[in-house]
């Protein structure tokens, strides 16, 4: 009798568990679809309505694009986000997994966890503290590092945030800032690598080289899309920056340099909603287009 009260709490326990834990991933989830649908779902819509809209609601199909692309700084902004975007994921690839790499070779692991930690630091910064500390170290006058800006023949602010800089600028900054936390990421996930994997390339007799072009990097292949996907999805939204730039240089770098600081004038200087709208769902669009794209040819979603 006491055998079998036994094995019927313990068949009890047994449904009640996957029962709760059901319960917990489906709170999870709610949670999260209503942020979606709070801060995602609907401004969007509300900017795709304002985008085929005139400022009395009345439906003016493509009109609100057409005007924004005629602009005369519009082509000037794409271009320059588009020489920010190449140079800012070429840094973030190449850098990123060859750090990730040498971080993961290092034998000792107070180095490693020192590493880690300094990578880490300058995400903990928000854009804004990041952009000015970039503006202290990048005047001659007040940088630690004045003496290496005179050996490159940069002896003013101005100088230093010349048009023709600022993309390359807005790259050092950018992977100053995010870099770092990507490094830890890929390095969590090269030590999720099969050591029977690893192992099996040694004695193959691969050496350092190989073994990271051969193996470890077509093993971080989803890893390295998804940071691709939110890097572009971040980079083509360029306004932190430049706009502080542009504050602390009193319009040398431009206040429409790139096409959120585009949006953002057409919002609040022109009062035109609408084709800030406009703007804004071609951004949506270029996006979403490129992370399916990513997604699509890497094969992100198949299984192992």
């Amino acid at each position: 009798m006491t055998l079998t009260l036994s094995s019927t709490g313990s068949a009890r326990r047994r449904r009640r568990g996957p029962a709760r834990q059901s319960r917990a991933g489906a709170a999870f989830v709610t949670a999260y679809v209503i942020l979606l649908i709070a801060f995602g779902i609907l401004p969007t819509g509300y900017a795709v309505y304002f985008a085929f809209t005139d400022a009395g609601g009345t439906f003016t199909g493509f009109a609100n694009f057409i005007t924004t692309a005629q602009d005369f700084r519009f082509v000037d902004a794409v271009s320059h986000v588009a020489v920010y975007l190449v140079l800012w994921l070429f840094s973030l690839v190449v850098f990123v997994v060859g750090l990730a790499l040498l971080l993961h070779r290092l034998a000792s692991g107070k180095a490693v966890q020192a590493l880690r930690f300094l990578y880490y630091i300058p995400g903990a910064l928000a854009g804004a503290a990041s952009v000015l500390v970039w503006l202290f170290m990048l005047d001659p006058t007040v940088s630690p590092v004045s003496s290496l800006l005179g050996t490159l023949g940069f002896h003013t602010f101005g100088e230093v945030i010349a048009p023709g800089n600022l993309a390359l600028l807005f790259t050092i900054i950018a992977f100053w800032t995010g870099a770092g936390g990507w490094i830890v990421v890929l390095y969590g996930a090269l030590n999720n690598i099969p050591k029977d994997v690893m192992e099996a390339a040694h004695i193959d007799g691969a050496n350092a080289w190989q073994t990271a072009w051969r193996v470890q990097i077509p093993m971080l292949r989803k890893w390295i899309v998804y940071m691709v996907i939110l890097a572009f999805a971040g980079g083509a939204q360029l306004f932190v920056e430049p706009q502080l730039l542009s504050l602390a240089s009193v319009g040398v770098a431009g206040r429409d340099y790139s096409v959120n600081q585009l949006t953002y004038d057409f919002a609040f200087q022109m009062n035109n909603i609408n084709g800030a709208a406009a703007v804004s769902v071609e951004l949506l669009v270029v996006s979403v287009s490129a992370a399916a794209l990513f997604v699509a040819r890497s094969g992100f979603f198949d299984a192992d």
